[in-house]
């Protein structure tokens, strides 16, 4: 017979699994989150589905309105000439030719003024362009 007392442990709690199963969970939420982007002018957005919405740290937006209007940036371009538009992008362009620029046309803004957002782009020496749409299932519910 064995009349040895025996020594306790203390049980314990091991908090590593647990502070790695939320830190799995809070980048996965940083990742799934998603942040909208609103300009001055109220645009009614192209729809068209994309797999993923990027988001790009030296980007340019150019808002284009339905009325022919533009502002980069959130700031509103007096006049509509090619020369303004570029000189504006130019001045907007942070990160100089590295720069992305985002068209954020209204839907039903003129072909035309679109077009002369790209050609002032390209006179401004930035050729990296997008559009920004909204996702079908958005234009539904407007």
């Amino acid at each position: 017979m064995n009349f040895r007392p025996r020594t306790k442990d203390e049980p314990e709690i091991n908090l590593i699994p647990f502070i790695d199963v939320l830190l799995v969970v809070l980048i996965f939420l940083m990742l799934s989150t998603t942040y909208s982007k609103f300009t001055e002018m109220q645009l009614k957005l192209p729809v068209a589905d994309t797999e993923a919405q990027r988001d790009y740290p030296k980007e340019v937006v150019v808002a284009v309105s339905a009325e022919g209007n533009y502002s980069i940036n959130r700031v509103p371009v007096a006049g509509r000439s090619l020369d303004t538009l570029s000189a504006a992008l130019r001045e907007g362009a942070k990160a100089g030719k590295d720069s992305v620029v985002i068209i954020s046309a209204d839907a039903s803004a003129r072909h035309q003024a679109v077009v002369t957002v790209m050609e002032a782009a390209r006179r401004a020496g930035l050729n990296h362009i997008t559009f920004a749409t909204q996702s079908s299932a958005q234009a539904g519910g407007n």
